[in-house]
């Protein structure tokens, strides 16, 4: 198990609990508290929701967009410049994140659900919440699910039973608490959920709404304010850590947060303060979001003990506008915008020049597509005394390594029905790099177009994006496309001709590696 000495009582702590206590029994409830805490580290994972690996500052110099407690992080911890989603899109990614195994390989093939579909997880599938909780961890999830609930049926005009109880919710994963909404900000119902109960009657219909304050029509509870929902949320987050600060169990918290998915709805505070539009400003909210939990894990000493992570489900869906791929339906005229337009100068146009902002940084396309800008996304860690300040690590992760590294961290062996994608990142965390390896990492569009990724080769089973990006193409359909990731990151030349060999040899090991139904090939994990 990797640990972290105690924290000493400081003499300020010491004089204070003196003056309080009554007759010694204060100060003595400390000392108890202290000398029986549990010292195993505690995990908090902030997953953002499209935020692109140009959007922070310190992975894309260029940025505009002010990210200060990012930036900030980048400088207590570690940044991973060559990490991925398991998908391009929302709900195959947090699947992956939580269970250990690529999503493609359960029944959902492409696509997301809905704020209304049925579980996803199979409940006796182990989860990076289950494995922690079974550890003696609290766990908690708040904030945006999107894996699926089961709820109970409605009748009449409304398709669900408010007052019921909801079957396979969170709390059916290994999470001791859960609150937050059903899937993206965008979907129906819009009401919140607590644990295995929604929080009232979605007695309101809501009408849909165009780019950016982007919505779909549906049932929505009185209170429910979409502006309101990401602050909302983060003070439950803060809340809870303020909570599990007193008490003497590690804790894990998975925090899927809100932005800056559609609905693009950045509190007051923030309008116009990025000069980037809307979105830019919604980043910036994002990037305070990340400030609130930094503040509350100093503020409440959990910070020298706990692994923060932050990262991102799929790139962002702004597009590039002077991209080629970029498509051309981006206004109200359906047309694709021209000269100096951009979301800067407009914001119902959902994209940027250039010159302004490149949202997924160097990455080719946007959320949704198999090119990098699909799935190459920012991933900080900061774990004090074991994460050196300020360093960088260059090797190709992904999202279900969670689980894996969580359980290296506990030094609990994964059986075969576990994690079966999922590597540990403690050797990369603590600066071992020359121990540590990994098969070819797997990406997957939202179409279900696969790549995969082995040293500098990038092998596309596709002859396009395999999501929104121009030309687009189904999955399987050739040719192929290779992609020198060391020579040509922005995948600007198509090496599939010049290397004809590598495209076999590749698309071999890819086709194992579906087939094999696992890239782990036993329980053994690192501990080096």
């Amino acid at each position: 198990m990797v640990s972290i000495p105690p924290k000493p009582i400081s003499r300020r702590d010491f004089l204070r609990a003196a003056s309080a206590a009554v007759g010694g029994l204060v100060f003595s409830n400390l000392l108890s508290a202290q000398t029986s805490r549990d010292h195993r580290p505690n995990i908090v994972f902030v997953l953002a929701d499209d935020l692109g690996y140009g959007d922070v500052h310190a992975f894309n110099p260029d940025s505009q967009i002010p990210t200060p407690n990012l930036d900030r992080l980048s400088q207590q911890g570690m940044i991973f410049t060559d990490a991925h989603s398991g998908s391009a899109v929302c709900t195959p990614t947090r699947y992956g994140l939580l269970t250990g195994q690529y999503c493609w390989r359960s029944r959902l093939k492409s696509g997301v659900l809905n704020g209304y579909s049925p579980h996803l997880i199979d409940p006796k599938r182990q989860t990076v919440a289950g494995l922690l909780k079974q550890q003696g961890y609290h766990t908690a999830c708040i904030g945006k699910w999107h894996l699926g609930m089961d709820f109970p049926k409605g009748q009449g005009q409304s398709k669900v039973d408010y007052s019921g109880l909801i079957e396979n919710s969170p709390n059916g994963y290994g999470f001791d608490y859960f609150y937050g909404i059903s899937a993206s900000l965008d979907f129906p119902p819009y009401v919140y959920i607590e644990n295995n109960r929604f929080t009232e009657p979605a007695t309101e219909q809501v009408k849909a709404s165009r780019f950016p304050a982007y919505s779909r029509a549906g049932e929505q509870g009185p209170t429910f304010k979409h502006i309101e929902a990401l602050d909302h949320l983060t003070a439950k987050a803060t809340a809870y850590l303020t909570t599990r600060s007193k008490e003497a169990t590690p804790f894990f918290l998975y925090f899927p947060m809100t932005s800056p998915h559609k609905p693009v709805l950045p509190a007051p505070r923030f309008r116009g303060k990025s000069g980037l539009g809307d979105y830019g400003d919604f980043v910036m909210h994002a990037d305070w979001v990340v400030g609130e939990i930094q503040k509350t894990l100093a503020a409440t000493g959990l910070a020298d003990n706990t692994l923060l992570m932050v990262t991102s489900d799929n790139g962002s869906y702004m597009y590039r506008l002077d991209a080629p791929e970029c498509p051309a339906n981006l206004t109200s005229q359906s047309q694709k915008p021209e000269g100096d337009m951009d979301h800067v100068s407009d914001s119902t146009i959902q994209g940027f020049a250039s010159k302004h902002h490149r949202a997924n940084g160097p990455w080719r396309g946007t959320k949704a597509d198999v090119w990098e800008g699909g799935h190459h996304i920012p991933f900080l860690a900061r774990w004090p005394g074991k994460v050196a300040p300020g360093s960088r690590c260059d090797r190709t992760i992904c999202l279900v390594d969670l689980m894996a590294t969580a359980a290296h961290m506990l030094d609990i062996p994964l059986s075969m029905d576990m994690g079966e994608d999922s590597f540990s990142l403690i050797p990369l965390l603590l600066g071992h790099e020359e121990t540590w390896t990994r098969p070819p990492v797997v990406h997957h569009s939202s179409n279900g177009t696969f790549a995969l990724r082995e040293g500098k080769w990038k092998l596309i089973a596709g002859k396009g994006s395999g999501g929104r990006g121009k030309p687009g193409s189904k999955p399987w359909s050739t040719p192929y496309q290779l992609y020198d990731m060391r020579s040509d990151p922005g995948e600007t030349t198509d090496l599939a001709e010049q290397y004809p060999n590598e495209v076999t040899r590749l698309t071999g090991t890819l086709n194992s590696m579906i087939q094999s139904g696992r890239s782990r090939p036993d329980s053994r994990e690192q501990t080096q």
